[in-house]
């Protein structure tokens, strides 16, 4: 399934976007290395993934310096059909026999980037996917470099 992802890095010098190939990642881990590449290259002390797979459901993947990334996924019934979001979602644990429909993972990884835990909730149960992530970049400030990068 075709997917699109981007990171956006969070520098001295504000955001910076590259879109983030995750074709041959084998787990959670890969996506971090990932990300973590991305900081160094642009001196960044946070990086976000966005992705987003045929506009069926998206994700949230955040990384600060020195911690473990943290994740929101819109629809955990992706881990049925999509491995990058079974990869995606291993980050928070296990996944039930018949995940559940609403949102799972931690939705105040973006609160202090303008998007809180309940509108981050509410964009994962009621947008589509891609309009999700448009408002996220909105709130987050860099809304033109992701409609660039789109």
């Amino acid at each position: 399934m075709p997917y699109f992802s981007v990171a956006f890095a969070r520098s001295d010098a504000g955001w910076i976007g590259t879109e983030a190939d995750l074709t041959e990642v084998a787990g959670v881990d890969d996506i971090t290395d990932i990300m973590r590449e991305t900081a160094v290259e642009t001196a960044a002390d946070t990086v976000v993934l966005l992705v987003e797979q045929e506009d069926e459901w998206f994700a949230v993947v955040r990384l600060d310096d020195g911690e473990d990334p943290r994740v929101f996924l819109s629809d955990p019934r992706a881990t049925l059909t999509s491995d990058l979001a079974r990869m995606i979602h291993e980050q928070i644990g296990e996944i039930d026999d018949v995940p559940k429909g609403h949102p799972v993972g931690d939705p105040e990884l973006l609160a202090d980037l303008g998007t809180d835990a309940a509108r981050l909730t509410e964009l994962g149960d009621r947008t589509l996917p891609g309009d999700a992530l448009s408002v996220i970049a909105e709130r987050a400030g860099f809304a033109e470099d992701y409609d660039r990068l789109r």
